[in-house]
């Protein structure tokens, strides 16, 4: 199946998104309207400690109106690898460098309307070190087991796309070394 655009208007163009408005002629010789947002794509990153531990992240998400617990994660800037973008963000979000970054998933979040993807990360080997948050945000971070991480996706505790996905999958991972 494949749909080709036969117009593209932008609407908004932002920091962060562009949202552009596309006409298409779809394979059967219909046309139809698509709302895409643009975005530079993004990494997550799940930080597992020498005992086995999570590091995970509460801020407060505007677009939901409430804290959650997340994995540490942000936006690529433009031209810059998803690699150096995780170890960017873990020092930012959690005060730790990695030894070793993994790459362990990609994944599109919503691409019915998005083409942002997001690079997923297994973060080892961790040690302290200053961090500096960005401006426009507010981190707390909280450590705990991987079996509580897991339950907290099971209860409720853990919902956004990212984490469910990522910590699932660092999970999977970590079990096949053992």
């Amino acid at each position: 199946m494949n749909e080709k655009r036969i117009s593209s208007e932008p609407i908004y163009s932002g920091r962060v998104i562009n949202l552009r408005v596309d006409k298409i002629a779809m394979e059967d010789g219909r046309v139809a309207t698509r709302e895409v947002i643009e975005h530079h794509g993004a990494v997550g990153i799940v930080p597992v400690m020498d005992d086995g531990r999570v590091i995970l992240v509460r801020q407060f998400r505007y677009a939901v109106g409430e804290d959650l617990l997340e994995i540490p994660a942000g936006t690529l800037h433009p031209g810059e690898e998803p690699a150096a973008c995780a170890a960017r963000e873990l020092v930012e979000e959690t005060n730790h460098q990695a030894t070793r970054i993994e790459k362990i998933l990609f994944t599109y979040l919503a691409p019915g309307y998005s083409n942002e993807g997001m690079h997923y990360y297994l973060a080892t080997g961790l040690q302290p070190c200053e961090g500096q948050q960005d401006e426009d945000e507010h981190v707390e971070i909280e450590i705990v087991t991987m079996a509580d991480a897991l339950g907290m996706i099971e209860n409720g505790n853990v919902r956004d796309a990212k984490s469910v996905a990522g910590l699932l999958v660092a999970r999977e991972r970590l079990e096949h070394r053992l």
